[in-house]
């Protein structure tokens, strides 16, 4: 079924898509929107969704006891094991299925597991690997804010080089955090058996026609969306899509799947952006950007990003055709 972003926008205008409005997230959010464009892309397509979320910004903010913004079947266990929780819901699912004890055999189900950085990257990452491991048939969308966001911005294995949080800041001695952010779009790829691929809000269509297509996919897919932080990103609360759009221009978050090894970009940018734009639109990088060694740190980053799209362009190139599963 082709999608159609006005059909979407028309058919969820009057209908939530299984998160209600009325939430206690951050106005200007991201995460919310990563969640509903995934939603609403799998209901379109005549699936009921099921969801499973890590402990996070998301999960707090949706579900203060006694209330909830939840109106599909959702679970919370605990911060490291979303994955491993789905996991164990899809493989009842296909048991009842198989003993012919569901009302409707016939009903399509999805399989949501919903993480941030921080249960993801990091304190996920163990039960994650296992679940994709054991081929389960699921979803795993990260919404990637960069931190720790809901205890006050630490910082996390998805923070950029020069970034400022509570654990990492700033100083004489110090540029902010060091160390590159992990690419868990390329570990997650290595398990070989997996849809992966990158998203952000700031493209709708090629959102929805990844969900669309890990749906379709014959086993696991992860997906990671670019998710601004409005409060810790130190940006206004109208800036998320133009943050996220100018992270896809300046290569900072290519776009791009994995399928079974063979590489796609989805978005070919002519010509990239410097990722300084980037940097400068954002408050957390404030401190960064008035040291004398800023133009070194910048240029360091800068360099990384240019050599990860050209060997994404050559990725594309030498695997087209040739999946390794």
């Amino acid at each position: 079924m082709a999608l159609n972003i006005m059909q979407l926008a028309v058919k969820f205008a009057d209908k939530n898509p299984g998160i209600t409005q009325g939430h206690r997230l951050c106005p200007g959010c991201a995460a919310p929107n990563v969640a509903k464009f995934a939603l609403m892309t799998a209901e379109a397509l005549g699936y009921t969704p099921v969801v499973g979320f890590a402990t996070g910004c998301m999960e707090v903010s949706t579900t203060i006891y006694p209330y909830t913004a939840w109106n599909i079947p959702y679970i919370h266990n605990a911060f490291e094991n979303a994955a491993a929780t789905v996991s164990g819901v899809e493989t009842a699912y296909r048991a009842l299925l198989k003993r012919g004890r569901l009302v409707d055999p016939n009903k399509k189900y999805a399989f949501f597991a919903f993480g941030g950085d921080g249960g993801t990257y990091d304190i996920g990452l163990q039960s994650l690997s296992g679940a994709v491991e054991r081929g389960h048939k699921f979803i795993y969308i990260v919404y990637d804010n960069e931190g720790y966001m809901n205890t006050g911005n630490q910082r996390s294995g998805a923070t950029p080089p020069g970034s400022q949080t509570t654990t990492q800041p700033v100083g004489k001695k110090l540029p902010g955090k060091i160390q590159l952010k992990k690419n868990l779009v390329e570990i997650m790829a290595s398990h070989e058996n997996v849809y992966v691929a990158t998203v952000s809000t700031s493209e709708p269509m090629d959102f929805f026609k990844k969900i669309e297509k890990a749906l379709e996919f014959d086993g696991p897919s992860f997906i990671a969306a670019m998710s601004p932080c409005v409060r810790f990103w130190r940006v206004n609360d109208d800036k998320a899509v133009e943050i996220s759009k100018l992270a896809v221009e300046t290569g900072y978050w290519p776009l791009y799947e994995v399928e079974r090894g063979v590489y796609k970009i989805t978005k070919k940018v002519k010509e990239l952006k410097p990722v300084r734009e980037f940097l400068e639109k954002q408050g957390r990088f404030r401190n960064l950007l008035k040291r004398p060694d800023a133009d070194e740190i910048i240029n360091e980053l800068q360099e990384y990003i240019t050599r990860r799209w050209e060997r994404l362009l050559s990725l594309e190139e030498a695997t087209k055709d040739k999946p390794i599963r």
